[in-house]
């Protein structure tokens, strides 16, 4: 049988489509079914759409600290822990626990940077971000994060897809998903690096899964052209360049009505959004158009690869009709491995280098009337441990932190979380999150409730099943009404 004849043999696929009584069509039929799949236009499959209920949040800039920063160091003040400072591990710690790198009995680590606390709301923040400090009432700080996961990647995954094998589509994929964009002219879900490298689970983190590709998210570059190739070629101007797209789209569309596999059209669709963004994204990723003043306050300088500089762009691509912005900052592994890891050097460093730039990001988006209707989120993917760090179970020259599933902290502000709140709490020695403990799973179904979505029923099928975000497989997944003004 040759390539046409096996192209277009019918299917299982094609059998369960066009059949009426087919096991698809009955369950598409079905009311669970009819709730679960949204109506998209594969030719315009970006195009805004309705949530399940008014949406407090428009849009989400999700930073994303890769590494994963101590708490300790940050919002979790601990004077209990302090007072241990350098005593034997009690084994009750230890016992049943997995970690990356500690061996034998670790010596207890206290907080190793002042505390105070800030704004009439009261909050804890350590002296490393003095900046954010100053806006200490607008934020909702979450002390009690925990997660399944303790190595980088699989933590990473749970975090930004809800479970910890790739494959699955990314909250922000979901989100665009879910909302489409109001800005025809740009993705609707633009992802920005910095530090350096990519995240330790690579791409996945912002992929569409089983999701259609037009939903994954837009590496775009923060230094230099936005997007590889954006430009026309020498020799090639913009009429041609419209032509040569006519002509493709006429053989795709041809191969749609023969196969009707859904992925041409949609990349018909993607075709035509390159060649708008060619216009459009020159314009938004164009730093030199601000004023003096917000390259002041944010800290920025145009034409180098920075947090400043995607925090920045950022505000610019949220004007602009962008639904997600996801922002990866890599370099928050804090062991004590050496002097860039350490909580003395490294880590300090981390904190200058991104401190003022999230403290900019939302007095920008204050200022502009832009807060109230979109959600920043600041986190990484697990906590650090109570214990100093002591590979091969010896003492280390840098003092650093291993890894830690059962607590962490991130922040939210804006687009309808409770300002001036610190929700949840961890032990004495800020070791496990032990009140209002919030899962991945309970802080994705928060932040879809907050866009206006029932994360129960923004599902997708695959295979006959619903897949959702906040995972079929472990039920009980709650949005947390404690961060909702």
């Amino acid at each position: 049988m040759n390539h046409r004849d096996l192209l277009f043999t019918p299917t299982r696929r094609h059998f369960l489509r066009g059949c009426s009584l087919g096991l698809a069509g009955m369950w598409l039929g079905s009311k669970a079914g009819a709730a679960s799949v949204m109506k998209k236009d594969p030719a315009n499959p970006l195009r805004t759409s309705q949530p399940h209920f008014a949406a407090k949040a428009k849009r989400v800039i999700y930073l994303h600290m890769a590494g994963s920063p101590s708490q300790l160091e940050l919002f979790d003040h601990k004077p209990e822990l302090s007072k241990i400072d350098g005593r034997d591990c009690p084994q009750s710690f230890l016992e049943g626990k997995q970690f990356a790198f500690i061996q034998g009995v670790p010596k207890m680590l206290g907080n190793q940077y002042p505390f105070q606390q800030y704004g009439q709301s009261g909050q804890w923040i350590s002296d490393r971000l003095p900046h954010l400090a100053k806006v200490a009432d607008d934020l909702c700080i979450v002390k009690s994060m925990y997660t399944d996961q303790f190595n980088h990647g699989p933590a990473q995954l749970v975090m930004h897809t809800g479970t910890a094998t790739p494959g699955a589509a990314s909250f922000g994929a979901w989100s665009t998903y879910g909302l489409g964009s109001e800005n025809e002219n740009l993705p609707g879900f633009i992802v920005l690096t910095s530090g350096g490298k990519n995240p330790d689970a690579g791409k996945s983190v912002w992929g569409s899964g089983y999701l259609p590709g037009v939903y994954q998210g837009v590496q775009c570059r923060s230094a230099g052209e936005p997007v590889l190739f954006l430009q026309d070629p020498p020799g090639i101007d913009r009429s041609l360049r419209r032509k040569s797209l006519n002509a493709l789209a006429e053989i795709n569309a041809r191969t749609a009505a023969e196969v009707g596999d859904v992925e041409t059209t949609t990349r018909m669709a993607q075709y035509e959004m390159a060649f708008r963004m060619q216009m459009a994204a020159t314009d938004a990723f164009d730093l030199t158009k601000e004023p003096q003043d917000i390259h002041e306050l944010y800290g920025t300088q145009p034409g180098r690869e920075s947090f400043a500089n995607n925090c920045l762009l950022a505000r610019r691509l949220a004007e602009r009709g962008v639904r997600f912005i996801q922002l990866f900052d890599w370099g928050w592994d804090s062991h004590g491995s050496g002097k860039g890891e350490s909580l003395h050097h490294g880590f300090k460093d981390k904190c200058e280098g991104t401190d003022k730039a999230c403290y900019a990001l939302l007095t920008d988006l204050a200022r502009r009337g832009l807060l109230a209707d979109t959600l920043v989120i600041w986190g990484g993917e697990f906590g650090r441990t109570s214990m100093r760090e002591n590979r091969r179970g010896q003492a280390m020259a840098f003092v650093g932190r291993d890894h830690n599933p059962g607590a962490f902290s991130i922040w939210m502000a804006g687009g309808g979380v409770k300002p001036g709140t610190s929700y949840g709490a961890t032990d004495e020695f800020g070791y496990q999150a032990v009140q209002d403990k919030v899962s991945p799973h309970d802080f994705h179904a928060t932040v879809l409730a907050l866009l206006g979505f029932d994360h129960l029923r923004l599902n997708y099928p695959v295979s006959g099943v619903p897949l959702r975000l906040t995972n079929v497989t472990k039920p009980g997944s709650k949005v947390i009404r404690g961060l909702m003004a």
